[in-house]
């Protein structure tokens, strides 16, 4: 593996940061009204910080060198993100930040818990383990994780917001002696050697600068006979890094993701094998025969609507739900009520989304790329 630079981790600031920019909105309800909350002149300074590494920058001329210096800060553009897209997931997705499979007739949260239900299983946690999340969000999949196997869930985030609303959602459902968020960076963990029973990641780890340097980080706090599972963001090997339009989808992800670094199926299995694991299973399972897509919500399909209960979670992802959206939101910044760049995030968050489903649709893409792997004995 070549050297990674690693950023300089800096509590104290991020601290600071966190409670100037989100003062308490963590213990707002979510969503817009968690938005509104914002000290303008952070928020500002997030904005600036974040798309200073997307801004003028098009797939059309982007260089070796600009992927290298988003790699470069691939922590604080993450931190960044997260500061301001959490209110925007939370209103328009809910807790658990990330997509899953759909069975006929499935409600969105419930397919959703199913998907982490399934990698519980396929890792094999147990009562009683010891397990670590790595980035947690918000804590909706260690939040039900835990409920599904009674094992204790340690959540590991870069973002102090995240972990303030993690940990508030754990208290309010009675579980903060079975969940615990840490503050950390998943490259440089501080966890001592063989702490954790299993080990799982759920969409996280794509905004890891190297993907064998987060592997082998895992690696290291994983008990020998441990197991690790993960959904990881992957190109397909369909991906062609010379061809202007696939750039566009791959660039048009990262930049609504904040994503430093996203590469292909091949280098992610290359990636765990490389940091020592024995990988054991791994599948596309965006590629499984599903009567529904995993991208319909982003599409905006109503006719492939689980239940009648969906629709305001569909409704905001439609055109015409997306453009109400940004004309709401653009109306508040010009009243003051809502920070300056929300509306540029959201607009952000909609490029992704659109790059996403024309990354599935083109088999350029997958959020699921399953792997199971397993620490040696020796």
């Amino acid at each position: 593996m070549a050297p990674i630079r690693l950023e300089t981790e800096d509590h104290s600031r991020d601290a600071a940061f966190n409670k100037v920019m989100h003062k308490d909105s963590s213990s707002a309800a979510g969503g817009f009204s968690a938005m509104l909350k914002k000290d303008k002149e952070a928020q500002k300074a997030a904005v600036n910080e974040y798309f200073k590494h997307w801004d003028d920058k098009t797939a059309k001329d982007e260089t070796k060198e600009d992927r290298e210096a988003r790699k470069a800060e691939y922590a604080t553009l993450t931190r960044h993100y997260y500061n301001l897209a959490t209110d925007l997931y939370e209103y328009g997705w809910g807790q658990s930040f990330h997509f899953c499979r759909f069975a006929y007739g499935e409600k969105f949260h419930q397919a959703i818990a199913r998907h982490e239900h399934y990698l519980a299983a396929k890792i094999g946690i147990k009562d009683g383990d010891k397990v670590l999340d790595v980035g947690c969000g918000v804590g909706g999949p260690a939040r039900e994780i835990a409920k599904f196997t009674g094992a204790h869930v340690t959540g590991l985030n870069n973002n102090d917001y995240q972990i303030e609303r993690a940990t508030r959602y754990a208290i309010k459902e009675g579980m903060a002696d079975q969940l615990k968020f840490v503050k950390g960076d998943f490259m440089q963990m501080s966890f001592p050697e063989n702490s954790f029973d299993c080990v799982y990641a759920i969409e996280a780890t794509v905004h890891a600068p190297s993907l064998e340097g987060v592997y082998s980080q895992i690696f290291r706090v994983l008990k020998p006979g441990g197991v690790f599972g993960v959904y990881e963001w992957l190109m397909t090997d369909n991906y062609d890094n010379d061809n202007e339009h696939h750039r566009e989808i791959r660039l048009g992800i990262e930049q609504g993701d904040g994503i430093s670094n996203m590469v292909k199926i091949s280098e992610g299995i290359a990636a765990i094998k490389a940091a020592g694991f024995e990988l054991e299973l791994h599948e596309d399972l965006a590629k499984r025969p599903d009567a529904t897509p995993w991208y319909y919500p982003l599409a905006g399909d109503f006719s492939m609507m689980g239940s009648i209960w969906d629709f305001p979670t569909i409704a905001r992802m439609t055109k015409w739900g997306r453009g109400l959206t940004h004309k709401f939101v653009g109306v508040l910044e010009l009243l003051r009520i809502a920070p300056g760049g929300t509306q540029q995030t959201a607009d952000s968050l909609a490029l992704a989304a659109d790059c996403l489903v024309a990354g599935a649709k083109e088999d350029l893409f997958t959020p699921m790329y399953l792997m199971v792997a397993r620490k040696p004995l020796n």
